[in-house]
């Protein structure tokens, strides 16, 4: 399966004017949700995802809302793998609805896409702080460039080259085009 393409057939790899959820911008944005509502493309890149990581058995895959979620879903399922996520309460990742994490447990974090891997990070100390065994970090698509740095083996799918700005050194906000902010996470 060729990642990039499928995330071209799917209109899933955007040109314009963005703001990321890390609040820098950048011409390009993935917006995986477009790819991942095909149910059968979600489970093939679950299970492309899932061999990935097969080795490091875990036993609890945790998908950071509302991005990784779907993807989890489908990597814990070709794992044949408890599969919950976490979520933002007062602006901080946590485990809600029930969901916990037993002492010593392996866990498997996973994400659509990374671009700095500060959710990721930030779910992967929560689990830590809890007493689990963060056995490594996946996504779909690293677009960090290489510069994602985690606390476990980090694998992805694809990597996809994307420039990023600060905004106040942004060529795009120079030239005077709008910014437009099409992911679901609120930029802090």
């Amino acid at each position: 399966m060729d990642i990039v393409k499928t995330f071209i057939e799917c209109e899933a790899l955007l040109e314009g004017h963005f703001i990321l959820s890390s609040g820098l911008h950048s011409n390009r944005y993935l917006q995986c949700a477009k790819v991942l509502q095909y149910p059968l493309l979600a489970e093939q890149l679950g299970a492309l995802l899932a061999e990935k990581f097969k080795d490091e058995a875990p036993q609890v895959i945790v998908g950071p809302a509302m991005g990784g979620i779907i993807i989890a879903q489908e990597v814990g399922r070709a794992l044949k793998t408890r599969t919950i996520f976490s979520e933002r309460e007062k602006g901080l990742m946590t485990l809600r609805r029930g969901f916990s994490i037993g002492r010593g447990e392996r866990v498997l974090v996973v994400e659509d896409v990374i671009t700095t891997g500060g959710s990721a990070k930030e779910v992967a100390e929560m689990l830590k702080e809890r007493g689990a065994e963060v056995v490594g970090l996946g996504s779909i698509i690293d677009r960090s460039g290489g510069k994602a740095e985690f606390p476990a083996p980090f694998r992805s799918l694809a990597a996809v080259a994307v420039e990023t700005y600060d905004p106040a050194d942004c060529p795009m906000c120079a030239e005077g085009t709008v910014a437009e902010k099409p992911g679901s996470k609120t930029i802090q």
